[in-house]
């Protein structure tokens, strides 16, 4: 097999060399080519001759193309469809990201310290843990079309610091996935999450005490979905810098700068923090001046405030995009807010082209997706517009967790609902392992609508699902379990086991990635009957 643009392509040409090798087109020609005319993500598969072209648009286009390549020779074994027409493909939904925590990323499960939830959480894994993880979960992306990964924790000595996030971000770049850390102004760390670093926020405070945020109210926040407050220790963690202070925003430029310019990243997830503001006289002072932006940000207690991110944003966007203007920068705008007008006379000075990222509870979800107005999504001054998925993880639940539970329907509803009311992106947590099957299959169903968000369900579970489970009535069978368990706390033991038997029979019958995933759903009951529920 010839390969000619292995050189600017040297993951593609792997993973077709690898997939290609005892099949009829080992000994053709393919030729991969990089073409700015397509949007990202996008490629045309050709035959030219006797040469397979794969042709795709920036940073992506030639991955998405290979890994497409490849699943139609599982199928059309000598590509006899490119006979008549080229293969084409782009993204119905242009921005598609994981959200993480490095602490509760848990995609190599052999290693020791998972966690499973936490904001504030040190790290417990081995030092190579962080690589060991993030690397599993740019494989999955690569091969599934999925954007970006956001990173909050990106940078911490105690998982290799500068040099391993460097190599995080060359090994995903190679695979068309864009590294993406998250921070947040004068709070999260700052730049470096975790270190005795000049851009890390404890470091700087202890240096600087006296642009130290004057927080009245305990550390913490309160989820919609969560059935409790979570409230967290005073630490360096915890510690927040005043935004209004011109050295902190001096400080945060220049630490953003820094972060664009030595790491190979593929954009900044920026937030105002989320567990306190500054109550100091100029904060104060500031927010008092607009009257609408002062009953906005009281409206959200003590959690957070609208015209602190408004103000500061638009400078440190600036800053990141001199030195790397392609990068995808998302702009939070919190939870649960947008049917509602939010600080609009600052948020209407922010610049256009960041990601404006709307995030929702179930329950907010349920109204947005009912109440919004495809034309009011037009006409907000902040655009493009994306959803962050805040439900579906550990963050929700009556004491328990959906981290683990099938939410395939729920991504599947937000990306099609989604796009349909104008919005542009979907973000959704990607800590838990793709090991179980409740986890991988709603992955997947993320990354399939938001990549068509017109996909029927019925075809999603056809094409996809039922040849990964053992057929159509496997598949219909593993979807009903999953639903019942997810559907009641508790159920009776005879139910349990009767369900538990029926995924053991299936485990049984079936073999390799099939009876591994009949096998985890199996071991969700199991672990039911034990616990008594």
């Amino acid at each position: 097999m010839t390969i000619d643009g292995a050189i600017e392509h040297p993951h593609a040409a792997k993973r077709l060399r690898d997939a290609l090798a005892n099949t009829p087109l080992a000994t053709r020609a393919i030729s991969l080519v990089l073409d700015a005319s397509l949007a990202e993500g996008a490629h045309v598969i050709s035959a030219k001759g006797d040469v397979i072209e794969v042709r795709g648009g920036p940073f992506s286009g030639v991955i998405y193309g290979v890994e497409e390549l490849i699943e139609r020779i599982a199928t059309d074994h000598d590509l006899s469809a490119l006979s008549k027409a080229p293969i084409t493909g782009a993204p119905g939904m242009a921005y598609r990201s994981f959200w993480t925590w490095d602490h509760s990323t848990n995609w190599e499960l052999s290693q020791i310290g998972h966690q499973e939830i936490g904001v504030f959480n040190p790290y417990q894994k081995p030092p190579g843990g962080f690589l060991a993880d993030y690397e599993k979960l740019v494989d999955f992306c690569s091969r599934n079309r999925v954007g970006g990964i956001i990173i909050y924790g990106f940078l911490r000595n105690s998982h290799g610091g500068i040099e391993a996030a460097q190599q995080l971000c060359r090994y995903a770049n190679e695979r068309g996935v864009r590294i993406i850390p998250g921070i947040a102004i004068g709070a999260y760390g700052g730049v470096y999450w975790e270190g005795d670093h000049r851009y890390n926020l404890s470091t700087w405070l202890k240096e600087n005490p006296q642009h130290a945020a004057k927080m009245t109210k305990d550390v913490g926040f309160q989820i919609a979905d969560l059935a409790f407050r979570l409230n967290f220790p005073h630490s360096d963690y915890t510690m927040s810098a005043c935004p209004s202070a011109p050295e902190t925003m001096d400080w945060m430029e220049e630490a953003v700068s820094w972060l664009a310019e030595t790491f190979e990243i593929g954009g900044i997830n920026i937030e105002s923090g989320d567990y306190g503001v500054c109550d100091c006289d100029r904060c104060r002072a500031r927010r008092d001046n607009d009257e609408e932006a002062a009953r906005r940000d009281d409206a959200h207690g003590d959690s957070w405030s609208h015209t602190d991110m408004a103000i500061n944003f638009p400078r440190l966007y600036a800053a990141a995009k001199a030195k790397r203007p392609d990068l995808w920068i998302y702009c939070e705008m919190q939870w649960d807010n947008l049917l509602d007008p939010v600080a609009t006379s600052a948020q209407s000075t922010l610049p256009q082209g960041a990601l404006y990222q709307h995030t929702a509870n179930r329950s907010y979800w349920k109204r947005l997706r009912s109440e919004l107005d495809p034309n009011y999504v037009a006409t907000l001054p902040t655009q493009p517009n994306v959803l962050r998925c805040q439900f579906a993880s550990q963050w929700n639940g009556d004491n328990r967790t959906e981290r683990y539970a099938f939410n395939g329907r729920d991504f599947a509803d937000m990306a099609s609902r989604g796009k349909q009311l104008g919005m542009q992106g979907l973000t959704v947590w990607g800590e838990a392992s793709d090991y179980s099957a409740t986890v991988e299959l709603s992955y997947l169903a993320f990354a399939r609508f938001t990549w068509n968000p017109e996909l029927r369900w019925d075809d999603f579970v056809a094409t996809e699902l039922a040849p990964r489970l053992g057929g159509d009535h496997a598949a219909d069978r593993f979807l009903a379990i999953a639903a019942e368990l997810d559907a009641s706390a508790t159920l009776p033991a005879d139910r349990l086991a009767a369900l538990q038997n029926e995924a053991l029979t299936a485990a049984t019958a079936s073999a390799d990635a099939i009876a591994r995933r009949w096998l985890t759903l199996a071991e969700q009951i199991a672990r039911r009957v034990y616990m008594g529920r």
